[in-house]
């Protein structure tokens, strides 16, 4: 989790910990940055306003060095910036609320176990998509 409002790391790192989920923060997208060159993410959470990089700046990073991990926005300002999925490049953008913790517990359960099953493509198969995507 990203975030550079110290106590709101800590509310949601407990409250995931009451669901069983091991959290890790950073007070910063940088320091976030900084983490993934010692460990490995199943799911990251950033806010959206933060002092130097935001999170649009942070997520677009991420997409770069680890495209399939699934990513939390949360906002205060969600409604009046009109934030969504295709804005931010987020998987899931959640509005800090009273609701806060029950929309991100369900969030976070949605998006770890939501990962599809992908059957690998047969060559032939594969060749021929090619060929016609070089034809058309």
């Amino acid at each position: 989790m990203v975030d550079d409002n110290e106590h709101g790391l800590i509310a949601r790192k407990n409250v995931l910990k009451q669901e069983g989920f091991v959290s890790i923060t950073a007070t910063s997208a940088e320091a976030g940055l900084e983490l993934l060159h010692t460990h490995h993410f199943d799911l990251v959470i950033t806010d959206y306003r933060m002092g130097g990089m935001d999170g649009i700046a942070f997520i677009a990073h991420l997409r770069q060095r680890t495209p399939g991990t699934p990513i939390i926005l949360l906002s205060g300002f969600v409604e009046p910036l009109g934030l969504d999925e295709r804005s931010t490049g987020a998987d899931a953008v959640l509005s800090k609320s009273a609701n806060e913790a029950a929309s991100l517990v369900r969030t976070v359960n949605r998006l770890l176990t939501r990962r599809p099953v992908r059957k690998p493509v047969k060559k032939e198969t594969r060749a021929n998509m090619l060929a016609v995507r070089s034809i058309g």
